[in-house]
């Protein structure tokens, strides 16, 4: 944090493990587009967020359902 008060967010991707699953990583990736985007814009990334992991589930049950 610089000395002017202002807050500069940490880089979260270089940090982020892989899930395994490359549309949640794609997902959570998502998030990382916040720190540049004001408040206002955030609830938008939250939903695709939201959605794309629904997606994955909806997927996965789908495979895991027997024939």
């Amino acid at each position: 944090m610089s000395g002017d008060g202002a807050y500069a967010p940490a880089d979260r991707s270089a940090s982020r493990e892989s899930s395994g699953d490359a549309r949640v990583d794609a997902a959570l990736g998502r998030l990382d587009e916040l720190a540049g985007r004001p408040v206002a814009e955030h609830v938008e990334i939250f939903e695709d967020v939201h959605q794309r992991l629904q997606d994955v589930l909806v997927s996965a049950d789908q495979e895991g359902e027997p024939a």
